[in-house]
């Protein structure tokens, strides 16, 4: 399949079904194009990014429930911290100041039921998508590079249906939208921002393993990865993750590419000095 960004541009004036087969056929025509096209996923693909998708939906609708019992809970003076397992004891002492209406302890009750039949959901879908890992060689493969992790592998195994078809793993990374944006005239090069293209899931997944192995850096170290710790002290924590970021979406494209397992660098002695 072509993408409909790179079918546009040859659009002639008007639309209509004709003007886009015609610009379908001139753009299938372009030899740099065929390096865009897109192949097509198998009906299991199609669903089990559905899966995805869909435990996205009911993750974000649990976050809006547990935000609106605290928001509730604020205006009566009640609050609890982070975290959803801190909910029960906050509805336990609702329930037990007399001050508050009955009224709103109703509603606060429908809303922890709400909750915990979203719950529910969420590690019934979570069950589905652990099979989908066990059952997948590569997602298992994926699995063991650091800060990726089951999710973050099935996700890959599942969205990626050919590796091969980037030409390189800057390539895969900028397809991902972990790569500076290229702004570049009269022989100068100027990057901008992140260009946040892509598959926003699978970013935010790479991202958020990121942030956690420089958590995991932060306190107690890395010989593996001697440039994080170093990269770490000079730039700022966001920054740092979406690097590492970019770093992960390249070891799972060539593992993807090749077939490899992940086996983690040793560390470079520092010789002393004389």
């Amino acid at each position: 399949m072509i993408p409909p960004q790179y079918v546009k541009p040859y659009v002639q004036r008007g639309k209509s079904d004709a003007a886009d087969a015609e610009a379908i056929c001139e753009a299938a025509s372009r030899p740099k194009l065929r390096k865009n096209f897109v192949p097509v996923k198998s009906p299991e693909q199609q669903g089990a990014q559905m899966l995805t998708r869909v435990r996205a939906q009911f993750i974000s609708r649990r976050t809006q429930l547990a935000n609106s019992i605290r928001g509730y809970a604020a205006e009566f003076g009640f609050t609890a911290p982070k975290g959803l397992s801190r909910l029960p004891q906050l509805l336990i002492d609702i329930k037990a100041d007399a001050t508050v209406p009955d009224l709103a302890i109703e509603l606060i009750e429908a809303l922890a039921a709400e909750l915990a039949r979203v719950d529910d959901q969420v590690v019934t879908l979570d069950k589905k998508l652990a099979q989908i890992h066990r059952s997948n060689e590569m997602s298992r493969r994926l699995a063991t590079i650091p800060g990726i992790g089951p999710i973050g592998a099935t996700l890959l195994s599942i969205k990626v249906v050919d590796a091969r078809g980037f030409k390189s793993a800057r390539n895969f990374a900028a397809w991902l939208g972990l790569t500076p944006k290229n702004h570049s005239t009269a022989g100068k090069n100027r990057l901008g921002v992140i260009t946040r293209a892509g598959d926003g899931m699978l970013r935010t997944v790479l991202v958020a393993g990121a942030t956690a192995v420089i958590a995991d850096v932060r306190r107690r170290g890395s010989r593996s990865w001697p440039w994080l710790t170093d990269i770490i002290t000079r730039k700022p924590p966001k920054l740092v993750a979406i690097a590492l970021a970019n770093k992960l979406a390249r070891i799972a494209w060539k593992l993807m590419v090749t077939g490899e397992r992940y086996r983690a660098a040793s560390a470079v002695p520092i010789p002393s000095p004389t």
